[in-house]
């Protein structure tokens, strides 16, 4: 039997970039259809799954949902905007059919949207365009829309392709419209679209099986769980069924457990037929990538193309004199378990061998997935040190190159000067300057290990007006040496807790770490000094008593408050000879050496 389209089914992605709107369409479309969880209420940001995910506002994983409208099913992938977690959109982009490209009616095309939708063209994806915030007073719609036809001509679409739909939308209100004008009175003129413009998926439904692995999870009572679509045939819950590795000969399983997907909820299925995003629970044995055939049918798909990390840390059992007493899982085999589980599930997360078995080296896609990793192992209960960050060179036609990224600024005018001598000094190559309402919008290309903790420096330039978007660009030739930290490390010389009267005497030539009344450890990094030499000092020193009494000798301290530390502030703030310890409880940057008479051997 020839492959047919499935009139029943659409397969669509959601490509926004952070803050754009993605998450609320989503839950607006869940209201208006009437999916969801129907044992409790509504959440907003419903695909918003994970603490992080709430708090910093963007999708780290993919997630999958379907919407029933007149009798068609709507699968919608969510995809990763950051091109940190560009492993999951690449995967993500091989289960859909086309695209919702969801762009904000004020900012327009942003950076990460750009990235996601080159990968789409890459894919032969066409999209369907919803301009997003309509309802703004400054809103700019028809810009915007020749803002997205001008970046699909440049990303080298097809005729096809540059003939999209464009549906106007407020996903707060919950309406949407075909034209900026329009009243918008509910989200029926966008599901309208999307059944009209969006292609079914063309499947043989009773060729032999086919399904491919695109991404893993976890669930505490099922196990492992995998999540693909059935490229061809039917897939049945109890037949017996075999994996094409990447390597090695093909492996036999029964598949147990058959899920599809109804608004947030998983829902069992006895089959599943091709052209479904279905999930697969209680396999140990498959990984990302791997085809599951029939055994008599041994058909495997192309592999699963990745591009490679670019950034890379070791993550080591802690060793500090705290060690033990604030984390659950300690051992270098509990971190060892940790992240091979990581690696299992993340493909843009690489664990390499570093010949001691306390140490291992995490490679990723950018500093904000490392960032978000490491978050996670700690509010796990994890306890562990990570070394400096450092990028992953590459030899490309014989020369050594390095990973650069693609930086639009965008800053009041007066602020400008001081911003181009900043990224100048990081190795940054200006591509264009434009100037619009009294705001500089420049477009660089910089080196990755350039821009380690430069956002932190860019909003104190910027008065915190500046917007700075990345995204990566490729590889280029090696662009020279950068100056290292201008600023040396404050260091305890003792074990004990810290006292305001040692704090008092040291805080005009240093910003402090950590406050009053803290316990600290030899060796640990209590402050910044403003000269570039390290400094040793007692920060546990009592203020010593005497019979002398004078006035005002005995009024109290006045402390200016510690710095705040931040997993990113603290990778691009360490150096080689230091260590950021993470705890459930605290972060505390060490050197590596703690006694100070060994550090001056």
């Amino acid at each position: 039997m020839s492959a047919e389209p499935r009139k029943d089914v659409r397969n669509l992605a959601i490509i926004a970039h952070v803050d754009h709107g993605k998450t609320s369409l989503v839950d607006a479309l869940f209201r208006f259809t009437g999916t969801g969880d129907t044992h409790r209420e509504a959440t907003e940001r419903a695909m918003d799954s994970g603490d992080i995910e709430r708090e910093r506002g963007i999708t780290i994983s993919s997630k999958s949902t379907a919407i029933d409208f007149e009798g068609v099913r709507i699968q919608l992938v969510d995809t990763p905007g950051h091109a940190d977690f560009g492993g999951e959109v690449e995967r993500v982009l091989g289960m859909v059919d086309g695209v919702l490209l969801l762009v904000d009616a004020v900012e327009g095309v942003m950076p990460q949207t750009r990235f996601v939708v080159s990968k789409a063209i890459e894919h032969g994806l066409s999209a369907i365009l919803v301009v997003n915030k309509i309802d703004r007073p400054e809103q700019r719609a028809a810009a915007v829309v020749d803002e997205v036809f001008d970046l699909l001509v440049e990303l080298g679409a097809s005729d096809e392709q540059l003939d999209f739909p464009v549906v106007y939308c407020s996903a707060v209100e919950g309406g949407a419209a075909l034209e900026p004008e329009a009243p918008r009175e509910d989200l029926r003129p966008l599901l309208e679209t999307l059944l009209e413009h969006a292609q079914a998926p063309c499947v043989d439904t009773e060729a032999p099986l086919q399904f491919q692995a695109v991404t893993l999870g976890w669930d505490e009572f099922l196990g492992r769980l995998v999540i693909g679509r059935i490229a061809r045939g039917r897939m049945k819950r109890g037949e017996q069924v075999v994996r094409v590795p990447a390597d090695g000969a093909p492996e036999g399983f029964r598949v147990t457990k058959l899920f599809g997907h109804h608004g947030l909820e998983r829902i069992e299925l006895t089959e599943a037929v091709a052209g479904d995003i279905v999930i697969l629970a209680g396999v140990d044995t498959i990984d990302i990538g791997d085809t599951v055939c029939p055994p008599g049918e041994i058909d495997a798909l192309p592999r699963i193309e990745i591009d490679p990390p670019t950034l890379r840390v070791q993550i080591s059992a802690n060793t500090s004199p705290f060690a033990g007493k604030e984390g659950r899982f300690l051992t270098s085999r509990q971190i060892e378990d940790r992240l091979q589980r990581e690696a299992l599930g993340n493909v843009s997360i690489l664990l390499e061998d570093t010949g001691s078995r306390d140490t291992f080296q995490v490679a990723g896609r950018g500093e904000l997935q490392i960032g978000v990793l490491i978050e996670t192992m700690r509010r796990e209960g994890y306890e562990f040190s990570v070394s400096r960050p450092e990028i992953i060179p590459r030899e490309v036609d014989g020369k050594r190159c390095e990973p650069v990224e693609d930086v639009v600024i965008d800053v009041p005018e007066a602020f400008a000067g001081g911003v181009m001598d900043a990224v100048a000094s990081r190795k940054g190559r200006l591509l264009t300057m434009e100037s619009r309402d009294g705001r500089s919008c420049l477009q660089y290309v910089v080196p990755s290990r350039g821009l380690f903790g430069y956002r932190g420096e860019f909003l104190s330039q910027t008065r915190g007006e500046g917007i700075l978007h990345r995204t990566v660009r490729g590889y280029e030739p090696f662009a020279g040496e950068l100056a290292g930290r201008a600023v040396g490390a404050i260091v305890s010389t003792e074990t004990g807790k810290t006292t305001p009267h040692a704090i008092f005497n040291i805080q005009e030539r240093a910003d402090i770490f950590v406050a009053a009344g803290v316990p600290v450890y030899e060796g640990q990094v209590v402050g910044e000094n403003r000269r570039a030499s390290d400094l040793n000092v007692n920060v546990c020193r009592a203020k010593k008593l005497t019979n002398v009494r004078a006035a005002g000798k005995d009024d109290n301290p006045l402390l200016t408050p510690p710095r705040q530390l931040t997993i990113e502030k603290c990778l691009a703030w360490v150096e080689d000879d230091e260590l950021l310890e993470v705890t459930p409880a605290s972060l505390r940057l060490r050197k590596k050496i703690l006694p100070a008479n060994l550090r001056k051997r």
